[in-house]
This record gives C-alpha cells, sequence and structure tokens, in this order.
C-alpha cells in the first residue's frame, strides 16, 4: 500500500519558489489501478516523480508498506518494487533488447524468458531480442520494450507518466490490452498510470483528478468517470494519439 502523508513540492521559478504540489495526502491500496488525470500543469507528473524518487518533495512523508520511505533515493526505492515508466522512452545505442530486460530484471534471465516478457506486450520475439534500443525503433515499440522491463523487474508499484505520448491509434490500442492484462490481481502489483486517454480511465478502478497542485476529485471509476467525460482532460484516443505510423 502506498501512503502520502501532506506532500507539497516547490521548485525554483521566475521571482521564486513556485508550489506545484499542494499538501496532497492519499492511499493507494494493493492491487489496483489507479489512473491520474486532469488539466495540464496541475502537477500529474511532478507528482508521479515524487513518487518514484526522480524529484524530492519539500515536506510531508511517503510511505511504502508501512515503510517510510520519503528520504529513499530512486534506486533505494527500485529495490523496493516501484518502476517508472517516461513518456519518451530512453534509447541505448549497443544495448540489445535481451541486455536491457537482464538489466532490469537484476539478473542473467535466460531468452526464452526475456521472450514471453516480450509476449506480454505484444512483440515477437525472434524479432526484437536481438535489436537493438535505438532510433531504429519506432515510439510504440519502444514503448512497449519499456513495459516489457517493468514486467521482468515484477514491480510492486508500477508508474506510467501519460504512456500514450507519441504513439500512434494502433499501438495505443494494444496499449490498453497491455494494462487490461496488468489487472491481473494475481500479479500483486498496482498500476498508477497518467493519462488523459478516455479508454485508459475506463479500465481504472480509481481515477484521481489533480488540478493546480491539489486533489479536486477521487473515487472510483464508475463514480468520477461520468463527471469528467467531455471535459478538455479527458480525451478520446482518436484526438489526441500522434498518427504517425509504427514502423
Amino acid at each position: 500500500m502506498l501512503e502520502l502523508k501532506n506532500i507539497s513540492f516547490r521548485a525554483e521559478g521566475e521571482g521564486g519558489h513556485v508550489e506545484i504540489i499542494k499538501d496532497i495526502s492519499l492511499t493507494i491500496p494493493d492491487n489496483r489501478f489507479v489512473v491520474i488525470t486532469g488539466p495540464n500543469g496541475g502537477g500529474k507528473s511532478t507528482l508521479a516523480k515524487v513518487i518514484a524518487g526522480i524529484e524530492k518533495n519539500s515536506s510531508g512523508q511517503i510511505i511504502l508498506d508501512g515503510e517510510d520511505i520519503t528520504d529513499k533515493n530512486i534506486t533505494e526505492r527500485a529495490r523496493l518494487g516501484i518502476g517508472f515508466a517516461f513518456q519518451q522512452p530512453v534509447k541505448f545505442k549497443g544495448l540489445t533488447v535481451l541486455d536491457l530486460l537482464r538489466i532490469a530484471a537484476g539478473k542473467p534471465i535466460k531468452i526464452a524468458e526475456a521472450c514471453e516478457y516480450l509476449s506480454e506486450v505484444g512483440l515477437c520475439a525472434k524479432d526484437y531480442i536481438s535489436r537493438e534500443v535505438n532510433a531504429s525503433l519506432s515510439g510504440g515499440e519502444l514503448k512497449r520494450i519499456e513495459i516489457a522491463t517493468v514486467l521482468a523487474r515484477n514491480v510492486k508499484l508500477a508508474l506510467f507518466d501519460e504512456p500514450e505520448a507519441g504513439i500512434d491509434l494502433w499501438s495505443f490500442t494494444n496499449l490498453v490490452r497491455i494494462f487490461e492484462n496488468m489487472r491481473d490481481p494475481d500479479k500483486n502489483r498496482t498500476v498508477v498510470v497518467i493519462s488523459h486517454q478516455e479508454r485508459i480511465l475506463e479500465i481504472a478502478d480509481e481515477i484521481i483528478v489533480l488540478a493546480d497542485g491539489k486533489i479536486s476529485r477521487q473515487g472510483p471509476k464508475d463514480e468520477i468517470l461520468p463527471e469528467i467525460i467531455g471535459t478538455k482532460y479527458a480525451q478520446t484516443a482518436c484526438r489526441k494519439i500522434d498518427t504517425e505510423g509504427e514502423k
């Protein structure tokens, strides 16, 4: 279980400090699929980075499974089972997909096991296992490979920051399917996604609406989704997803 207690985050801006996250408290139970949405600039990505340890909160506490992890860095939090996937996956020239999966797993996994992770994200293993993680891969391919690394790490808490960014509609459809599979209660995994997409909001257990650094709404999908459908921060896939074709 993840608990945030009075979390605030201030950044240096013109004329002094700007408060981006403002005294947020929330609890995310285990085995939940939670989507955080809200208007641009509301603090969604910053909150995800604070949870992962990429950014350091200015005040408040972060508790994971009863342990205070407020002062732990990103590496220490990763060891405790927190995984973070960026909007734009990092490219690694000279590093193969197999290498990346082995690094994520933290052990020399066999090719067959690595292929299983690729299959889970809808990639043909024989076509990708030896590919370099570089610019020759499309946005959709990189995104799915990054998700495969999250699966290989077997994280307790998986954080995804606008995973639909930079991918085409076909890839987005596959992304939704992957998230649906990740909701398996037997996996003992909590998934938190930052997203505007209605199709991702529709598969959530719980929706949190963040605006101006504060939680404006929070509750079960069936309660929150009807309130925000049609708003500027709940967008359909066809309006938001890029139309560049997957290579």
